[in-house]
């Protein structure tokens, strides 16, 4: 096996591990709305599911989605290697890729779920196109850098006063409980007209905007680190380095759940809030760490390989969790949003995510890619077969499935 396919797999694997913590972390939303899930006691839990729903925003939320973010940074750097390696035009298939990822979460999103995050990685791919892209690896680890602290500095305040920052509490109270009708007994016309026209947000224009231009340097850090990683070809041989990334994992993993939990030890402390931040990240670097050494130490293992089987066709699988889910939790399906509680919507997670293991282990058996990365290599690549239309014949090697 080569070092550049043992890369691949690991990547893939990571990816799929994350998409289950991903799901987690969006059960809160499905189950209780973008806003109702930081607004919790109006639904009050029982001693076990708070206990549960604090393990979630600490050892969950906000730590899994970027480490799909450092994956899309990696995943860019090598699809740009070997776009340079056929001498195809690296812009026009990057710009096409994420106009059609900016489209399919626009629709996700309008027509699905409150929770979408396609949208956002369509915008920051084209950031990171025009701005980091050919930037060399000494100077994306110094931006990233910059930006993990700005991130940690934006976080500023406690947990009670950046629940209200855009809102006072008596508009977002009512909100919720409107969600919670709505969303609980309404019809598909009704939910859909709730998420996308009623904003308790009150927020000027102006200030919108400084916060859309504001985001991507926000959100930027783990997208860099995840550039530099694939500019220094981290994870080439996960064997060779198990030890070092055990280490790492050791040290980040404590370190961020620490500095995450501050938030909910001290919930008045304003400092709180930055720690929270911070740590988040440092987490999500930590899992990074963890599961690349077991990878090194169970790859050969079902579980690993359905890991990798989920990250490769991750896509539709994660828009595939947005229709299970909406439809167990929305009047229009079961309508048990709001009604099921925090363990028992654990076990719904392990269920859902454990037929997505198992189906999607069978599926790459018979197919290449998943129906809607199918889409996405067709119009990146304009091509029906979904492959890149190469210059001159190359070698086999350079294939690069991050490609498309």
């Amino acid at each position: 096996m080569s070092n550049d396919f043992r890369r691949v797999k690991v990547i893939d694997s990571m990816r799929g591990f994350s998409l289950f913590g991903i799901l987690l972390a969006n059960m809160l939303i499905f189950q209780y709305g973008i806003y109702g899930k930081d607004m919790i006691h109006l639904f009050s839990l029982s001693p076990s599911d708070s206990a549960a729903y604090v393990f979630l925003k600490v050892a969950v939320e906000e730590s899994f989605m970027p480490i799909f973010t450092f994956l899309f940074g990696y995943s860019m750097v090598k699809m740009k290697e070997s776009l340079e390696r056929r001498k195809l035009g690296v812009k026009r298939h990057f710009f096409r890729r994420f106009f059609l990822l900016l489209g399919f979460g626009l629709l996700h999103g309008v027509f699905l779920w409150e929770g979408d995050i396609l949208t956002f990685y369509g915008m920051m791919g084209v950031f990171l196109l025009l701005f980091f892209l050919k930037r060399k690896a000494k100077t994306l680890l110094v931006w990233a850098t910059i930006l993990l602290v700005l991130t940690g500095a934006a976080g500023y305040g406690s947990l009670n006063d950046n629940m209200y920052l855009l809102s006072d509490k008596q508009t977002l109270t009512t909100y919720v409980k409107d969600t919670i009708h709505v969303y609980g007994s309404g019809t598909y016309e009704q939910i859909k007209d709730h998420r996308n026209n009623v904003d308790p947000m009150n927020v000027a224009g102006y200030k919108f905007a400084f916060a859309f231009l504001f985001t991507p340097f926000i959100m930027g850090a783990l997208f860099l680190f995840g550039m530099y990683a694939g500019k220094k070809k981290w994870f080439y041989d996960v064997s060779a380095n198990q030890k070092q990334y055990g280490r790492w994992a050791a040290a980040l993993i404590p370190l961020g759940l620490l500095l995450k939990g501050t938030m909910y030890l001290w919930p008045d402390a304003n400092w709180a809030g930055s720690t929270h931040m911070l740590g988040g990240s440092l987490l999500s670097l930590g899992y990074i760490a963890g599961f690349a050494w077991l990878y090194a130490k169970y790859e050969k293992s079902f579980l690993i390989k359905a890991f990798e089987s989920v990250g490769r066709i991750s896509l539709s699988n994660y828009l595939m969790q947005t229709v299970i889910c909406t439809t167990i939790f929305y009047g229009y399906g079961l309508g048990y949003f709001g009604k099921l509680g925090m363990i028992a919507g654990i076990f719904v997670c392990i269920g859902i995510y454990g037929i997505q293991l198992i189906g999607s282990y069978m599926y790459v058996q018979k197919f290449q890619t998943g129906p809607v990365e199918k889409l996405l290599r067709i119009w990146t690549n304009f091509s029906w077969s979904g492959k890149p239309k190469e210059k001159k014949a190359l070698p086999a090697e350079v294939n690069h499935p991050f490609v498309g």
